[in-house]
């Protein structure tokens, strides 16, 4: 059987993904997952807030990391793009513990890195993947 025809063209073909592509999936994937098991440790064992209830932090931290699980799970571009916007707030969040809680600075540098990690890698994966998308699209 021959290719699909739209409007008479044959359908373009989608490249495979590149190096850089798998690369800057990793790394956003590496400092997500990371970021995850970080809150979890965090405010469960490691340094737990002496001001709130056991589990208040825990669920204000935990449970808006999991609305991009299955997105960046499945590599949908879309979910890489609005997640990196919601790294944003745990960037800033061990940017300001860091430098107001000398106790909670080694779990917060640590968050620092993650989240650098899963902004940087969202940016770059929906960069090079919206670039490979748009060269297979029909002109």
């Amino acid at each position: 059987m021959s290719e699909p025809v739209a409007a008479g063209r044959p359908a373009p073909q989608l490249s495979s993904p590149s190096r850089l592509e798998h690369a800057a999936q990793a790394a956003a994937l590496g400092g997500y997952l990371g970021l995850i098991a970080l809150t979890l440790v965090w405010e469960t064992w490691w340094a737990p807030s002496p001001y709130a209830p056991p589990g208040l932090w825990l669920t204000l931290k935990a449970v808006p990391l999991l609305f991009p699980l299955r997105g960046m799970l499945h590599g949908r571009l879309y979910t890489y793009a609005w997640a990196s916007m919601l790294s944003l707030a745990y960037l800033a969040e061990g940017v300001t513990l860091a430098l107001a809680d000398p106790y909670q600075r080694a779990p917060a540098i640590l968050e620092i890195v993650l989240a650098g990690a899963w902004f940087t890698g969202c940016n770059l994966y929906t960069r090079v993947k919206a670039r490979r998308l748009r060269s297979a699209a029909p002109i």
